[in-house]
């Protein structure tokens, strides 16, 4: 067993490292500029890592906190050589990330001693990969023996109900639905009563990814979660919402829209395997003071990875030196 827990976590690595090879290329080649025909971490380097930490869409609240706390390391110090740059910079983002990150997800299941079902809330705008993502922990959890049910709670667009009786039928777990444009409240709730009529260890509940006005999503996302707490007192057990790493600052804005509507409780990074805007994980879990859930590395079915505050760190700065 522990072979192949060995040979799992090397595949997941190695995945993950694929997966920030575009970001690291494009962060290190602007501190490598940043650092040229320097000696020591002067004004001008902190200025251009600044410019390098917000062009990796890192955030400028979280990019300021990071430069805040290296100018005060070079102040105590007095002599900071730019060969030290690399580990200072790693670790003020592995604190910014323990900040929020405090406690590591160790498996894809349900945490020890909670009832059943444990109920999660799905949010995110249409594009972003939240089916996927839906379709990818629901294939991880049963891998794990657990009895899994999908709800189809977008109801607005025919699209989604199908991929998500797809995606349950490629994983073989049970799948509820009401059918097109019927209400996501009613459908929330039904799924919550199929998962205990079937005695079903999770129970994961989609919706609609539109972004009308904030008044209007915060009214239905509110309904939503007041109706599964009808049927399961206490529940939803976590609203998660799903996030697209391509779209950099955009990502911060949906976050901004959602956090306002309703109480996300974690995150899941989608599609980091395409981009170069990877920073925008520091960015968003510092900001919102949202925990980071899951990562998708890619487009196959086991490509959903659990965050690792201390393996995304090492991944970043892996053979890279200034």
């Amino acid at each position: 067993m522990g072979f192949f827990k060995k040979l799992f976590s090397s595949k997941e690595n190695q995945e993950l490292d694929t997966g920030l090879e575009k970001t690291k290329s494009s962060f290190f080649s602007k501190i490598t500029k940043a650092v040229a025909g320097k000696s020591t971490v002067d004004d001008e380097v902190l200025d251009q890592l600044e410019e390098a930490l917000i062009s990796s869409d890192v955030g400028l609240k979280t990019t300021v906190k990071i430069i805040e706390n290296i100018e005060k390391r070079v102040a105590e110090d007095k002599y900071v050589s730019t060969a030290e740059l690399n580990e200072l910079i790693r670790s003020e983002i592995h604190k910014l990330l323990s900040i929020t990150n405090k406690e590591e997800v160790q498996d894809f299941g349900i945490p020890e001693g909670h009832r059943k079902p444990y109920v999660l809330l799905v949010v995110g705008v249409n594009g972003v990969g939240k089916t996927t993502t839906i379709g990818k922990l629901a294939n991880k959890l049963t891998q794990k023996g657990h009895k899994v049910v999908i709800g189809a709670g977008d109801t607005f667009r025919a699209a989604a109900v199908d991929q998500l009786k797809i995606w349950s039928e490629r994983v073989g777990c049970h799948f509820f639905s009401k059918g097109m444009y019927t209400d996501p409240a009613a459908v929330a709730y039904e799924t919550v009563n199929y998962a205990i009529d079937n005695n079903c260890d999770y129970c994961i509940i989609d919706t609609a990814g539109r972004l009308h006005t904030k008044k209007h999503l915060m009214a239905e996302l509110s309904k939503i979660k007041r109706s599964a707490g009808k049927r399961l007192e206490g529940s939803p057990d976590e609203v998660m919402l799903v996030l697209d790493a391509t779209t950099g600052q955009n990502a911060i804005e949906q976050c901004k829209q959602f956090t306002s509507a309703t109480d996300v409780s974690s995150l899941a990074l989608t599609k980091l395997d395409g981009t170069a805007k990877g920073g925008v994980a520091i960015g968003i879990s510092y900001e919102f003071n949202i925990p980071i859930k899951y990562l998708g590395v890619g487009e196959g079915l086991d490509q959903l990875q659990i965050f690792d505050k201390g393996r995304f760190v090492d991944s970043l700065f892996k053979n890279e030196l200034v």
